[in-house]
């Protein structure tokens, strides 16, 4: 196994982008809740969560320990790397913000999950081809990879959705993220067109569409928007990637559905019970259990 590595018996984990969200007191988190303790909770409900607040800055060496410290054994944490990296100096010249950051996740141990490179939408004057962007990405994985942290990489330029792209990530053992936004392939599509496994786990970021549904609510204490639908396709086209061994990783954003718990909920109902990893039982049953 990769340093980090932390797998659950089923081989499929489910959690939400970030565990602190607007309106998530009393929907999510018991009313009157301490902020400290949401994260411990929050383990009782879920066996993984995606760190989004290091995207906008690396975090503090307590404030990671305190993830490890609040957590238990068998969670796993994912952690956007900071944009500085992904969206400012693009994989130039970035090494020591890189290492900084890898310096402090490591702090993680055994509950270390993928580092997310997120890239936004590349347009021309950042990018003349697909070829320029993957030459770059190759450089900075040759120099990042030989340490064995597990990565997955998320891009926003549909046409660069290939099999070239595919085997530069599958070269390095490096995840291709599979998305669901309004612009991107459905699973058939992506599934259609490429086999989009790329390492010996996937990772699954249920993101929606942030204009639309901001239009309606900032408050994300339910679900407006039935993704009913989108969710069974999404469990249909990864039970076959599970069967050959790979390891499923879903991440629920607020802006997919209104309510990131309920929806991240929903998907593990609908993979099927106890086929889908939870947390302890007993523990759960100790701590009062929101979902029934």
């Amino acid at each position: 196994m990769a340093d980090g590595e932390n797998r659950s018996a089923s081989g499929v984990r489910v959690g939400t982008s970030a565990f602190t969200a607007a309106g998530w007191e009393g929907s999510f988190y018991p009313a009157g809740m301490s902020p400290r303790d949401y994260l411990s909770y929050y383990a009782t409900q879920f066996d993984t969560v995606e760190i989004d607040s290091s995207f906008y800055r690396t975090p503090s060496l307590s404030t990671v320990k305190g993830w490890y410290e609040n957590t238990p054994a068998n969670f796993l944490v994912a952690a956007k790397v900071p944009q500085a990296i992904t969206h400012e100096k693009i994989l130039v010249d970035c090494d020591e913000e890189f290492e900084e950051f890898v310096s402090r996740m490591v702090v993680l141990k055994e509950k270390l999950g993928p580092l997310l490179l997120q890239f936004p939408y590349f347009n021309k004057l950042a990018f003349k081809s697909a070829a320029e962007f993957l030459n770059r990405l190759r450089a900075f994985l040759k120099r990042w990879k030989r340490r064995s942290y597990r990565m997955a990489v998320e891009i926003r330029n549909k046409s660069w959705l290939n099999a070239g792209f595919a085997e530069l990530l599958r070269e390095y053992d490096v995840a291709l993220v599979l998305q669901d936004q309004a612009w991107m392939p459905r699973p058939g599509e992506l599934f259609e067109k490429l086999d989009p496994i790329t390492a010996d786990f996937t990772y699954v970021r249920l993101l929606g569409d942030r204009k639309r549904i901001e239009e309606k609510t900032k408050t994300w204490d339910r679900v407006i928007v039935n993704r009913t639908a989108e969710v069974g396709e999404w469990v249909r086209y990864l039970r076959p990637v599970m069967q050959r061994g790979v390891q499923v990783l879903v991440y629920v954003n607020n802006h997919y559905s209104g309510h990131a718990p309920a929806t991240a909920e929903m998907f593990r109902k609908q993979w099927g019970g106890a086929e889908a990893s939870r947390p302890d039982t007993e523990r759960r049953h100790r701590s009062g259990r929101l979902f029934e």
